[in-house]
């Protein structure tokens, strides 16, 4: 399900589950890597991707149709990943290789760097077509690392961003072809890897550090 590799300073972390839908399951092999590599010392960059057309599709409806009691666990244990990683205490840098939709999109919301694949592929906020609406935390997260006027848009008309569109909006910082886009996350993660991240947690926790506590203690 969550493939670790290594490449010098920076680990990548691929999601490789079908559709990599959000659930009690997919949401413990996250934060327990990240448990992992938060206690780790000495130069680190992250980078989080995920398998074949999809980066992820959001929360596992299927899943809570037949077991709706995981929903609220679910939510809850999102809301900690979120936490986790707004002040992860090392660059994250999102390699956005396919569908990017709902808690999916605000995954990767959450990370320092975001490139996107430019060939194919959504990042779509659908909620308003779901009749789910976001939680105060969720619209926090989104508030916190996108523009606000994007977040608007894209919470109100649950529109389909292309690559482009996303880049023109503020969503992803790059755009590339996919034979690209792991290669050039990867290098994007290794220029920062060596920096001190004593300083990157600081300026992490300055900024998000009330939010990510409060999401945590959800």
């Amino acid at each position: 399900m969550l493939d670790v590799t290594q490449h010098d300073h920076v680990t990548v972390l691929r999601w490789c589950d079908g559709e990599n839908r959000i659930n009690l399951d997919s949401l413990a092999a996250l934060n327990g890597a990240l448990d992992d590599l938060s206690q780790t010392e000495g130069p680190l960059a992250l980078v989080l991707t995920g398998d074949g057309k999809f980066f992820s599709n959001g929360l596992d409806l299927a899943r809570f149709a037949t077991d709706a009691d995981q929903f609220a666990a679910t939510v809850i244990e999102l809301d900690h990943l979120f936490g986790r990683l707004l002040d992860f205490p090392a660059y994250v840098v999102g390699a956005l290789n396919g569908h990017c939709f709902a808690g999916g999109a605000m995954i990767s919301s959450t990370v320092d760097y975001r490139i996107m694949r430019s060939d194919r592929g959504y990042w779509c906020m659908n909620e308003a077509e779901l009749s789910l609406p976001l939680s105060p935390s969720m619209m926090a997260v989104l508030l916190a690392r996108l523009p606000q006027p994007t977040v608007l848009e894209a919470i109100n008309t649950a529109h389909r961003y292309s690559a482009t569109e996303a880049l023109a909006a503020g969503i992803v910082n790059e755009i590339a072809p996919d034979e690209d886009v792991l290669t050039r996350a990867i290098a994007k993660a290794a220029e920062v890897a060596t920096k001190d991240r004593r300083v990157i947690a600081n300026h992490k926790r300055q900024v998000f550090g009330e939010l990510a506590t409060r999401l945590r203690a959800s």
